[in-house]
């Protein structure tokens, strides 16, 4: 078995996005998408820092310290794009005009919900973000997640032990294992890496999966 690098799960999430889509990628891993979006496709990216339009990395050393998304990194600004102040970007999240959002998350639970601002420690930043906006006012939410924490404990549970950034509004989740859809009936498994067998994905998991489809 081989897991997926960040750079080849960015790549399976830009594959899925279709044709005219507006899209808001998430602080931390989602970022990498917009490198992997296909030529040719015309998607366009928000960010809730008052961007649309928003390309990919800027070359190293051409960076625009006024360019940035809402991580703060720098970005590019494809042509047509447009920058708008940070209440007109939330009225645009929250009016549902976001075809998806794709999201980092510490849990998703088997009906969907997401976990990913908080890990109830001390330390941790006290305020949620543009998160809770993305996972409710996006019409899709496809998380995107390393599959076992570092201790290899499953991301994907049976409930969040960690404050809910959103209830029932994940569609579909990505890791360095499998593709997974949240449906009402539980899990379905759409694709799996090469070597991973169902069995062995279902004991990494913990909780009740449906038969697989196909596989990566």
């Amino acid at each position: 078995m081989k897991k997926l690098d960040r750079n080849q799960m960015a790549a399976r999430v830009a594959r899925d996005i279709p044709e005219g889509s507006y899209v808001n990628l998430g602080i931390g891993l989602p970022t990498l998408v917009a490198d992997h979006l296909p030529k040719g496709r015309e998607i366009i990216l928000h960010s809730e820092n008052g961007v649309l339009g928003v390309g990919p990395k800027p070359a190293a050393g051409e960076e625009d310290e006024d360019l940035i998304n809402a991580g703060k990194e720098p970005v590019t600004l494809l042509a047509g794009g447009a920058y708008f102040h940070h209440a007109d970007s939330f009225a645009m999240i929250r009016g549902r005009h976001l075809d998806f959002a794709v999201l980092g998350a510490f849990q998703v639970s088997v009906a969907g919900d997401l976990a990913n601002w908080h890990t109830g420690g001390a330390d941790a930043i006290p305020a949620v973000g543009g998160a809770m906006d993305l996972a409710m006012g996006a019409k899709k939410v496809l998380v995107m997640m390393e599959h076992l924490t570092k201790k290899g404990e499953s991301k994907i549970v049976e409930r969040c032990s960690y404050p809910l950034t959103g209830a029932r509004c994940v569609n579909r989740i990505y890791t360095d294992l499998a593709i997974i859809d949240v449906k009402p009936d539980g899990l379905h498994v759409v694709e799996v890496v090469e070597g991973l067998s169902f069995e062995e994905l279902q004991r990494l998991t913990g909780v009740p999966l449906k038969r697989l489809l196909t596989a990566a």
